[in-house]
């Protein structure tokens, strides 16, 4: 019975040390060296997005919500690389999921007007397509339609450095 018992203790032991030290911001996605997911629909500004029609040689997608913290502390960076990037082929476009289309518009009037396109995901329909795990979740996409890069969390400039510029300087 003891030895049960220590075998039980050194089993619940590992599971729960083989998570502890990891960056909770990586986590695997089937999609990465894949295809992306399809995305079209009507955007937040009334047109309609397609992914499959982007002319850019790279895009970002971003997964985001009005009540999301995170989004609002991200919503400037991605808004400077859709503005200083897009010169050289860079596309953003956003998923607003689970969100009142009245208070997404809302949060970008706050956050200083819409920068880039964001297509609407009321039921969260979208969301799931990507696997996603929660928001902010940002998605890069290269020239050929494949997910180059996943962040969970926060997006920072730094990120956008390493893993959108040098997509950006090949070809």
């Amino acid at each position: 019975m003891l030895a049960a018992a220590l075998l039980g203790v050194a089993a619940v032991v590992s599971v729960f040390s083989s998570g502890f030290g990891r960056d909770p911001s990586v986590v695997p996605s089937n999609f990465v060296s894949e295809p992306a997911p399809g995305l079209a629909g009507p955007t937040l500004d009334g047109g309609t997005y397609d992914l499959a029609e982007d002319p850019a040689k790279v895009v970002l997608v971003n997964v985001w919500a009005s009540w999301c913290g995170p989004c609002k502390a991200e919503y400037p960076v991605l808004a400077a690389a859709a503005e200083g990037l897009a010169s050289r082929g860079l596309s953003v476009v956003g998923i607003n999921t689970q969100d009142k289309p009245e208070n997404a518009q809302a949060f970008l009037r706050e956050m200083g007007g819409e920068v880039y396109p964001s297509v609407v995901d009321v039921e969260g329909r979208h969301a799931v397509d990507w696997g996603t795990f929660g928001i902010p979740e940002t998605f890069v996409i290269d020239e050929t339609g494949t997910v180059r890069a996943r962040q969970v969390g926060e997006v920072t400039s730094s990120w956008i450095d390493q893993h959108v510029v040098p997509l950006l300087d090949e070809s």
